[in-house]
C-alpha cells in the first residue's frame, strides 16, 4: 500500500559537484506538482543533526528552510550546491562536529547520533528524505536506512566511485574539465619541450585518470589501482618525448595513486570518515622524474578546477533524470533505495549495496599495468562509460 507523502526533505554531503542543483530543482518541481512540501537541510547531516525540535521550523533557519519553486527556479544555471555541505557523520560525531546542544559531561567520541537524526526527522513530520552524496555520505544514508527511515538515494561523486551505479553525477563534468585543462596544457609544456605531470582528483578509483588519459590521448596515464615504478615511468617519458615532433610528452597521474612499495600521499587531520587530505604524488612524480631525466618538468595539479562550475550536458541530464527517479520511487511507495545507472540504463538498487562493495577500474579489462596506459577496445555491447 503506497504512502501518502505530504513532505520530504533533501540534503547534499561530502565534496560538491556540479549537477547537485539540477537534481534538487526536478525534485522540487516534482513536489509541487504533487502538492508535496519540501524542506532542505543546510550543510547535509550536520544541518539535519543541528536541527533543535524545541525551536521549531523558524528558529532553525541556519539548518533547515523550506524550498518553493522561486527557491530553486534559477540554480541549475549554476554549479555546487546552493544548499551548502559538510563532511559531519552522524554514526561518528567528533566532538567538534557535535552540536552544542547534544553534547554531554563525560560523553565518549566518536558518538553516534543516529537515534536524534530520526526524532528530528519525526518532529519535523518528514515521510521521506533525498539524501545526494557520494559513498561516504551514502554509508550514512545506509545507517539511517536500517534505522527505517524512509529514503531514496542519488549518487554524486567526481571520482565515479560509489558501489552499485556505473555512474555517478559530476564524473561528466570532471572529465570534460579534465581534458579541456590537458589540451590546453599542451600550449606551455609543448612550447617548452618539457615533461608535463597532471594531477586529478581520484582517491581509491582512479577512472578520472583512466578516462581523461584516454579522451585527451595523452601518453601515459597512472591509476590509483595500480603502483608504479617511477624509474620505469621516467624512461617511458623520455622515449615519449623524443618520438614526439614537437618534443613534450604528459602524463594523467591519479592523487590516490602510490609507488610501487610505498604509500600514499596524505596530509592533516582524519575527517568524519576516516579520510585524510589527499595531494602530492603528482609534485614528487615530477620531481623524481626530472631527478632521474636531467629534464624540464611542468607539474600542474587540477584539483577544484575538475569539479568547478555550470554541469555539462551529459551531468545535467543524469542529474535530472535522477531527482525525477527519486521522486517516482517515493510517489510509487518505494524506500531503501539508490537511484543508478547501470548498462546504460536507469534504475534503482537497493541502498545498502553502498556499504556493500567497492568500485574500482576493471585493471585487466581497461588498463595496461606494463605500459601505464589505458587499453580501450572490443567496445561493443559496453556501456558508455565503459563498465
Amino acid at each position: 500500500m503506497k504512502r501518502k507523502i505530504k513532505r520530504i526533505a533533501i540534503l547534499t554531503g561530502g565534496g560538491d559537484v556540479p549537477g547537485l542543483n539540477n537534481a534538487m530543482k526536478q525534485v522540487v518541481w516534482r513536489c509541487k506538482r504533487e502538492g508535496i512540501e519540501v524542506l532542505g537541510f543546510k550543510r547535509g547531516w550536520k544541518g539535519l543533526s543541528s536541527y533543535r525540535p524545541d525551536l521549531g521550523l523558524e528558529g532553525n533557519s541556519e539548518w533547515v528552510r523550506r524550498l518553493e519553486w522561486n527557491d530553486v527556479r534559477t540554480i541549475d544555471r549554476s554549479g555546487g550546491t546552493f544548499l551548502h555541505t559538510s563532511r559531519t557523520n552522524p554514526a561518528k560525531m567528533r566532538e567538534q562536529d557535535m552540536p552544542e546542544h547534544l553534547k554531554q559531561e563525560g560523553m565518549t567520541y566518536p558518538a553516534d547520533i543516529t537515534d536524534t537524526v530520526v526524532a528530528n526527522l519525526e518532529a519535523l513530520e518528514i515521510d521521506a528524505l533525498i539524501p545526494i552524496g557520494g559513498d561516504d555520505t551514502l554509508s550514512y544514508a545506509a545507517r539511517l536506512n536500517q534505522a527505517g527511515y524512509p529514503q531514496v538515494a542519488i549518487p554524486k561523486t567526481m571520482d565515479n566511485d560509489v558501489y552499485g551505479t556505473d555512474y555517478c553525477i559530476g564524473f561528466g563534468t570532471a572529465i570534460t574539465r579534465s581534458v579541456q585543462a590537458i589540451n590546453d596544457l599542451r600550449t606551455p609544456v609543448g612550447s617548452h619541450e618539457r615533461i608535463g605531470v597532471i594531477e586529478l582528483f581520484g582517491r581509491n578509483s582512479g577512472e578520472t585518470s583512466l578516462v581523461a588519459s584516454y579522451l585527451a590521448n595523452v601518453d601515459r596515464a597512472i591509476i590509483s589501482e595500480v603502483p608504479f615504478d617511477v624509474e620505469k615511468l621516467s624512461e617511458m617519458v623520455v622515449k615519449d618525448k623524443a618520438a614526439n615532433p614537437s618534443h613534450y610528452a604528459i602524463i594523467t597521474i591519479s592523487e590516490g595513486a602510490t609507488t610501487v612499495g610505498g604509500e600514499i600521499f596524505e596530509t592533516g587531520e582524519t575527517d568524519a570518515y576516516g579520510h585524510k587530505k589527499l595531494g602530492g604524488i603528482g609534485l614528487w612524480t615530477a620531481e623524481k622524474i626530472k631527478e632521474h631525466t636531467g629534464m624540464d618538468v611542468t607539474y600542474q595539479q587540477l584539483a577544484y578546477m575538475m569539479r568547478c562550475g555550470a554541469p555539462d550536458a551529459l551531468d545535467r541530464m543524469v542529474a535530472m533524470n535522477f531527482g525525477n527517479l527519486a521522486m517516482d520511487m517515493l510517489l510509487d511507495g518505494a524506500s531503501g533505495l539508490m537511484t543508478a545507472l547501470q548498462d546504460g540504463k536507469y534504475t534503482t538498487v537497493g541502498l545498502n549495496s553502498v556499504i556493500e562493495g567497492v568500485k574500482r577500474v576493471e585493471v585487466d579489462r581497461f588498463y595496461d599495468t606494463r605500459e601505464y596506459k589505458p587499453v580501450i577496445r572490443r567496445v561493443q555491447n559496453l556501456p558508455m562509460f565503459l563498465r
